[in-house]
């Protein structure tokens, strides 16, 4: 069941027809056990607006695994509860991701996915902290989303610490493998709290491994043109240009630096939000040999391979995102599960205790300190042949890191 909100409200007629409903229920003979009352569960995310793509993918997953659970039969300790999915669009804006928490909190959420943006996720979380709801985060990696003391929020995907902590090794063992070529890089980031983040910390990791920053340069989402930024980058000859931002500007971007001509050993890319397999597909002649240290599934577990068809046969493209969504509400229904009940207090202990271990991600089993999975972690990706392989860390390897890049 799906409700969508702009805003949540009933008309006359309709509450007028639901209490004919209810009263010709109540007048029927009981043959069978009544069906417990649904779970409703907000999803929060920008799917109109300059990150429109990136957040429908992530409803998409949360949606899809909504349906996954009431197939196999609900929340079996609840009666077998059905999850009905609230949905919002908060537009790219953090005053309407607070107004929809608060809306959905009116109509009785019991808890809360979301919100793809870093800024977004910060703001939905706290609203949701003032009812003690469950937020389970599917995208938004800044750390300060569970380093605030909200009891409330919790998030199986890694935080950028953890991110960076593992972007940086990646590249110093794909650099030293091919005789560490790459000396220099530049930084291009969207300038909000995710870009603004990430790129301090690429900084930071990237001296700690001997490249050298030769230049940093931020721009406003959405921006429609590189050519300027591409030229500055072009006259200061870098190894590296390390890109971190939204779809629209990391494609624009990468397009802009191949016409321009600008000779690179490697686009190697933190978070980047347009390193995915619609990228791959439409750009072959850019794409090809990008890097991106980011998030996905474990291409071993024959699982992912499953969910991969499953999301192409239905005619999507499959992006982190969508992993992102989908198991961010199964990390709420495994705690609803283990609860046995939707209670807000004992479904945030069931998180805080979780083991949730029914996952094709590159993790274990979950093990929470303070709403953080301390067993996540990202991967170094490249589009060789049009598809996307791992190519570090080498327990979920699918293929040999090609750098530097060859040349045109």
């Amino acid at each position: 069941m799906t409700n969508s909100l702009t805003g949540i409200r009933l008309t006359r007629r309709a509450a007028l027809a639901t209490g004919a409903a209810t009263a010709a229920t109540l007048a029927a003979p009981m043959v069978a056990r009544a069906q417990p009352a649904a779970i409703k569960l907000g999803l929060i995310h920008p799917v109109t607006g300059a990150l429109a793509f990136s957040g429908a993918q992530c409803r998409l997953g949360g949606q899809m695994a909504i349906a996954d659970v009431n197939a196999a039969g609900g929340i079996k300790s609840m009666g077998g509860a059905k999850i009905e999915a609230l949905l919002g669009d908060a537009q790219g804006k953090v005053e309407i991701a607070t107004s929809l928490v608060d809306q959905m909190a009116e109509a009785g959420a019991a808890g809360f996915t979301g919100a793809f943006a870093s800024n977004l996720g910060l703001a939905a979380t706290t609203a949701a902290a003032k009812y003690n709801l469950p937020f389970s985060i599917d995208s938004g990696i800044v750390d300060s989303i569970t380093t605030r003391g909200l009891k409330n929020v919790f998030r199986f995907f890694p935080n950028l610490s953890m991110t960076i902590g593992g972007a940086m090794p990646a590249l110093d063992g794909i650099n030293k493998a091919a005789g560490s070529p790459a000396k220099t890089a530049v930084l291009v980031h969207e300038n909000g709290v995710f870009g603004t983040s990430t790129a301090k910390a690429v900084a930071d990791g990237l001296a700690k491994i001997g490249i050298k920053v030769l230049g940093t340069f931020p721009h406003a989402t959405p921006t429609r043109d590189f050519t300027n930024i591409v030229l500055q980058i072009k006259a200061l000859k870098p190894d590296l240009v390390m890109m971190t931002n939204y779809e629209n500007e990391y494609v624009l971007a990468a397009r802009t630096i191949v016409q321009q001509r600008v000779p690179l050993m490697a686009m190697y890319s933190v978070l980047g939000g347009g390193f995915n397999l619609k990228f791959a597909k439409e750009a072959p002649d850019v794409a090809e040999n990008m890097m991106d240290f980011n998030h996905w599934y474990n291409v071993k577990d024959p699982r992912s391979a499953a969910f991969r068809k499953r999301v192409e046969g239905a005619g999507h493209v499959l992006t982190w995102e969508v992993p992102f969504g989908y198991f961010a509400v199964k990390l709420l229904a495994d705690a609803w599960q283990n609860a046995g009940t939707a209670d807000k207090d004992k479904t945030v202990a069931a998180l805080a205790a979780s083991t949730f271990s029914d996952h094709f991600m590159p993790y274990g089993p979950t093990k929470f300190i303070d709403g953080q999975n301390q067993g996540a972690q990202a991967v170094a990706l490249q589009i060789q042949k049009g598809d996307i392989a791992v190519v570090w860390p080498t327990e979920f390897a699918s293929a040999k890191a090609v750098f530097p890049r060859p040349k045109a």
